[in-house]
């Protein structure tokens, strides 16, 4: 289905849902007033308000980067992969195989206590120190940030974060992750969007909205956002895939044999990059999105209880070779615990083996866009692959 919707601003707005409100809309016309986003902003049928910029959007920039929209869970992002195994060969119960894997990988706030012992970690970590040094305000905000950061590689965090097994269309099982960079790319992405806001203030930049405050290129402090914002991502992209092994082994412990069939797919959806578009150089913002490029596969979650995809992009050129990163929320957490009960989740949950109970409520399927709408209103963007649903969810 191709754009719904353009909204006329200083930069145009295409919309690729109908299913969007009035709020969401003014934080988009907002954005598009910026004169730094070029040539437009490509929004996906999981939009939904942000804080700062709206979830779901794509967004363009000369010369400049918003760190309110990369947002502060930076390199947020999925990972998934296929196994030998079939749905006849795992346990009548599931309850055990969850176990292990909470027990095995610390979630919410939790750490490790010690680092993991991968060689991955020590090159990763060593950057970490100019970073800081660079930032003695952002060494503050996370007490003892490289130890911190070392102990959380690894580590799943809270929210909307689950490690989940899957089956695909054939019964194959798969496991998948949703992660991101934990609380150093939080502490990054918070102190940015302070230094962004200064810079605009010293500059007297009016801003539709002081969060959409920017660092320009050719500054300092773009140049040390950019090498941090890197930073964190390749954090995130390794913390997942530290993860998945960690998984994978405790499913050896506890199912048959079984080898892994398919490279692993894992994928950012909250990040900046350098990309070309329409000829012009640009920092694409995906704040609740992944690329779609043609032939790059991705991962479309649903929510606890629904279907999840695995697509190959498209390479759209109006969505700057991106789309969806999810169902998208439909209600606030706080909204969701207010509309919802624990019976309900129960409910919409049956057949997974999940927690259900007050503490995930705000993670109730209901929260969430339906999946399938989703779905259909980018099928000019991405192709599905593989159509996966839960039976197991570990959530942060």
């Amino acid at each position: 289905m191709p754009i719904l919707r353009t909204i006329e601003e200083k930069v145009p707005v295409r919309i690729w849902t109908d299913d969007i409100d009035e709020e969401t809309l003014a934080q988009l016309r907002a954005m598009a007033k910026l004169d730094i986003v070029y040539p437009h902003i490509a929004v996906m049928p999981d939009v939904h308000l942000g804080i700062g910029a709206t979830v779901g959007a794509v967004i363009p920039t000369r010369e400049a980067i918003i760190p309110a929209a990369v947002g502060v869970d930076i390199g947020c992002g999925m990972c998934w992969v296929r196994t030998t195994l079939t749905a006849e060969q795992l346990p009548d119960s599931l309850r055990a195989l969850r176990g292990a894997i909470e027990d095995a990988i610390p979630v919410g706030f939790a750490s490790y206590r010690d680092p993991l012992p991968d060689a991955r970690l020590r090159p990763v970590l060593k950057r970490l120190r100019p970073i800081l040094e660079k930032a003695p305000a952002l060494e503050k905000r996370l007490k003892d940030a490289e130890a911190t950061a070392a102990k959380q590689a690894g580590t799943l965090g809270g929210g909307n974060h689950f490690i989940e097994i899957v089956l695909d269309e054939e019964d194959r099982v798969g496991v998948m992750l949703h992660s991101g960079s934990r609380g150093i790319g939080n502490a990054i992405g918070t102190h940015y969007i302070e230094v962004a806001r200064r810079e605009m203030e010293r500059l007297d930049r009016r801003l539709p909205n002081r969060d959409l405050a920017y660092l320009r290129e050719g500054t300092q402090s773009f140049d040390d956002y950019v090498e941090a914002v890197s930073w964190a991502q390749d954090y995130a992209r390794l913390n997942r895939q530290l993860m998945l092994e960690r998984i994978l082994a405790v499913m050896r412990r506890h199912l048959p044999p079984f080898e892994v069939t398919e490279e692993a797919v894992n994928c950012h959806h909250n990040y900046v990059t350098v990309e070309e578009h329409f000829g012009e150089r640009l920092y694409v913002t995906r704040k609740g999105a992944i690329r779609a490029g043609a032939g790059e596969l991705g991962i479309i979650p649903g929510s606890m209880g629904t279907r999840s995809y695995i697509v190959r992009g498209k390479g759209n050129r109006m969505s700057f070779c991106s789309c969806s990163h999810g169902a998208g929320r439909r209600y606030s957490r706080a909204e969701a615990k207010r509309r919802f009960s624990v019976a309900e989740l129960a409910r919409q949950t049956e057949g997974v083996e999940c927690r259900k109970d007050p503490g995930v409520l705000d993670e109730i399927p209901s929260a969430y866009k339906d999946i399938d709408q989703v779905m259909a209103r980018q099928d000019d963007l991405v192709e599905v692959v593989h159509t996966l649903r839960q039976i197991l969810c570990v959530k942060g």
